[in-house]
């Protein structure tokens, strides 16, 4: 096996999925790494480096939505989550917490292969993006290069995958009012988020991370029967 494949963890306490998961990883040349439990996962991450993290939803003690927060408060690791649930809330409450990507059981091994590449693509992109890629907006300046947001004062805000394409899709057509479908062809379509309504979700999560007031935006305008607006001047760096 290669020593350089990207090394992926799989959180499960279903042995029945995770086992052969691993494997079909193996097989597809990855580097696999299996966990139980979310404790059992934050000791691994302790004493090794992933590059992808695969997460159930539903566990025993802690569950994969509170490691999920932790790994994006603390990581820049990406996250594809586990459902058994079909329920679109559910992806939702996935997609708030961090989460790159989702799917739900049970799935076809090689969509779950693909997902992996493509996420691990957007990730790898975007630290390959040429640094000339800040752009200032009222008291922020986003560096696309890190993923982040820094306030006028200093305070870094840490941008998820989908919530970086959702923004800069805003940077480059400020004033322009966009649809949702807009916003999601732009982010490199399914590929990047999974549904329409996932961009609310984003937007919403940059609102907490911007936004003075939430019930008075300054920056990310909702238009009504349109989609949303980035009203505020953008300076490239």
């Amino acid at each position: 096996m290669v020593t350089h494949a990207p090394h992926i963890l799989v959180v499960d306490d279903q042995k029945s999925i995770v086992r052969p998961l691993l494997k079909n990883l193996e097989i597809n040349g990855f580097r696999a790494t299996g966990a139980e439990t979310a404790s059992r996962a934050r000791a691994l991450m302790k004493r090794n480096a992933f590059d992808l993290i695969i997460l159930d939803i539903m566990m025993p003690g802690e569950n994969g939505l509170s490691l999920c927060r932790y790994l994006r408060a603390e990581t820049e690791i990406p996250v594809i989550l586990l459902t058994a649930m079909a329920e679109e809330e559910d992806v939702i409450l996935g997609l708030e917490v961090g989460a790159d990507d989702y799917l739900t059981k049970p799935f076809n091994p090689r969509e779950l292969v693909a997902r992996i590449r493509s996420v691990l693509r957007r990730a790898e992109s975007n630290v390959r993006i040429a640094p000339s890629r800040q752009f200032k907006f009222g008291g922020w300046t986003l560096d696309v290069d890190r993923s982040e947001l820094t306030r006028s004062d200093g305070l870094v805000e840490t941008l998820s995958t989908g919530e970086l394409e959702v923004l800069k899709v805003f940077v480059a057509s400020p004033f322009v009012t966009l649809s949702r479908d807009d916003i999601l062809s732009r982010t490199k379509g399914r590929e990047a988020l999974p549904f329409e309504r996932s961009i609310d979700v984003m937007v919403s999560r940059l609102r907490q991370k911007v936004e003075t007031s939430k019930s008075s935006p300054d920056y990310i305008k909702t238009i009504w029967g349109g989609g949303y607006r980035f009203a505020i001047d953008v300076t490239p760096l």
